[in-house]
């Protein structure tokens, strides 16, 4: 492009006329600084008090950060520091065009059209065309959790948990949506393990009913049975109900729900019944044999919501935070944590402990027996209240004196909707 060159005494008397065409530049330029905000609790805390109160008090402060101490730069135009109304983590640095050089010439093509917020924004925050992960085939109480976690979201079915994180990781979805524990079931514990072994964050919990149904080919009844299968929680929560049905047939495990009943479908199994969702019925065109089948009506997954990055925690909802912790010498060092939130009021509301896979045996010497095995833990917590609070920051300050392992999971809204007992859809 021929560069405009600035006025001299050859010509002034001369005036610029516009070459015939303009050459519209054929790429803007957006530079984006990512500035992370997340907490570095990876893998565990500062090695002091002191670090990690001021890895805590990021939390808060991000609160109110924009009100008390706004950016310099907040009142230029080429500067973001929110996206469509939320105050994120990615601050947007324009780097402006350089200006032409003002033209009367009224002939000339206009200017095209400019960049906005809205081309820059991240994806919605309220599951619109979000893609969510989860263990399972349709018709899987997962694929139903993600459905109530993120509405209008593109569900990813993965054959197992595992493939759920990993997919979140590597940017094939946006969220996962897992189980973690059922009231009737008690806890998963291989999500528990995954948890610790991958990178993602809990950014939400999502509490679904769970409304058994026995499902069979069109034309089966029930005393053609001689087999049912499911996933192990399933026929573990109808037991009951199946013997007083009267059914003598045998009991076998599947990965889940869902694909028991997509395999009885695809293989044309009459002699088979499979304890699944009424949805999966109408996916795999089974007839439902028996409805609400579980043993106690109170029957509730909780599922956590994952992502790459964590949430600010807030102070203005009820919050939950979920952390792990392990201590060099055992188990003793329990009550000292569990104190530490007594002492400030805060309710647990899940421990769960699970074998420390790297040291899973620790050897202590005995005078009169030799050499004892004491079998090592890592101690998973979850407790009411958010890290944007003092006594939440205080509490893990003294639990990370405690303790030599410590990590916080996330720090997220609680699943406040009313409870109701399952029931058909």
């Amino acid at each position: 492009m021929q560069a405009l060159l600035p006025p001299s005494p050859n010509n002034l008397l001369k005036p610029y006329i516009p070459p015939p065409s303009r050459v519209a530049p054929t790429r803007l330029s957006v530079q984006c600084a990512y500035r992370s905000e997340s907490l570095n609790f990876h893998n565990s805390v500062g090695s002091s008090r002191s670090d990690w109160q001021s890895s805590c008090a990021i939390l808060a402060s991000k609160v109110v950060s924009s009100q008390e101490q706004p950016d310099e730069k907040s009142g230029s135009a080429d500067h973001v520091a929110a996206v469509n109304g939320h105050k994120t983590s990615v601050d947007l640095d324009l780097v402006p065009i350089e200006k032409l050089s003002p033209s009367d010439d009224k002939s000339a093509s206009p200017p095209a059209k400019a960049l906005t917020i809205t081309d820059l924004s991240p994806a919605p925050m309220h599951g619109a065309q979000l893609r969510v992960a989860y263990q399972g085939v349709p018709g899987a109480y997962s694929e139903a959790a993600a459905g109530k976690a993120y509405p209008n979201c593109e569900a990813i079915p993965c054959d197992q948990f595992e493939v759920a994180f990993q997919a979140v990781e590597l940017w094939i979805a946006d969220r996962a949506v897992l189980p973690i524990e059922n009231s009737l079931g008690g806890s998963i514990h291989r999500n528990y393990d995954l948890l610790l072994r991958h990178r993602l964050h809990i950014v939400g919990e999502v509490q679904l009913p769970v409304h058994h149904c026995l499902l069979a080919l069109p034309g089966v009844r029930l005393d053609y049975l001689t087999r049912v299968i499911s996933h192990p929680q399933a026929l573990s929560q109808c037991e009951l109900t199946l013997t007083k049905l009267g059914l003598n047939v045998t009991r076998e495990a599947v990965d889940d729900t869902a694909g028991a009943a997509e395999y009885i479908a695809a293989n044309n199994l009459r002699d088979t019944a499979a304890i699944a969702s009424a949805r999966a019925a109408d996916l795999y065109g089974l007839n439902i044999l028996a409805d609400g089948i579980q043993d106690d009506s109170s029957n509730v997954t909780r599922f956590v919501m994952l992502a790459r990055e964590p949430i600010i925690p807030r102070t203005d909802r009820p919050f939950k935070t979920s952390i792990v912790f392990a201590h060099d010498k055992g188990t003793s060092v329990l009550f000292k944590v569990l104190s530490a939130f007594a002492f400030r009021n805060i309710s647990l509301t899940k421990i769960e402990s699970r074998p420390h896979r790297n040291r899973p045996i620790r050897l202590v010497n005995d005078s009169n027996e030799g050499t004892a095995k004491h079998f090592e833990y890592l101690f998973y917590v979850d407790f009411d209240a958010s890290m944007a609070e003092v006594r939440a920051q205080n509490a893990l300050a003294e639990v990370q004196e405690f303790t030599s392992f410590l990590r916080v999971l996330g720090s997220y809204p609680m699943d406040m909707t009313p409870w109701c007992p399952s029931r058909g859809e």
